[in-house]
């Protein structure tokens, strides 16, 4: 039984008012909003973004898939549309600078377009302002979701990143140096 499967059995026994019970008995969205292709090129971005070297990259994560999930599910429709329409621009300029679609360009290429790409994310920042009721600029959206996927996913967070158990082992006496605390 999943918490889904068991949210509804509480509900349907007690006959108790949920916060959310709109959220509880919807069906789950899902990245249909994204077509195979469009997910693809979610992937060669984060992998762009975090490649593969001696640790996992964002494609061994499966971010692209994580991105189309995620945005889906929790981006209001005018985030949504930001996102969506980016990846046909990202394409449209990789055709038009190189010929070839994001995905078919050497890694060079790739990187040299995401580079200007953020370069117009962080003037379009700037520019705009948190309160301007204007969306954030796609790769901005893209960016953040390609580092939250990756670093909360297995491959992102017991091999790339350093894992200190909290609250770890009991140690009952430990000497005490001087030295500064550690923030937990």
């Amino acid at each position: 039984m999943d918490r889904r499967e068991l949210l509804r059995a509480i509900a349907a026994l007690t006959g108790c008012a949920f916060v959310g019970v709109d959220r509880v008995f919807a069906t789950p969205s899902d990245s249909s909003v994204y077509t195979p292709t469009q997910i693809a090129l979610l992937d060669e971005i984060a992998e762009t973004i975090l490649p593969r070297t001696d640790t996992p990259g964002a494609k061994d994560a499966q971010v692209g898939a994580y991105i189309a999930r995620y945005s889906a599910a929790c981006y209001t429709p005018a985030n949504l549309a930001v996102l969506r329409a980016g990846l046909g621009e990202i394409d449209a300029r990789s055709r038009n600078v190189h010929g070839a679609e994001f995905v078919k360009c050497t890694s060079a290429q790739k990187q040299k377009l995401l580079v200007d790409v953020d370069a117009e994310a962080k003037r379009h920042a700037r520019t705009s302002g948190e309160n301007s009721g204007q969306p954030p600029h796609w790769f901005t959206l893209c960016k953040q979701l390609t580092l939250l996927g990756f670093f909360t996913s297995e491959a992102g967070a017991t091999r790339v990143a350093r894992y200190r158990p909290v609250p770890g082992p009991y140690k009952g006496v430990v000497p005490y140096k001087g030295e500064t605390f550690w923030a937990w």
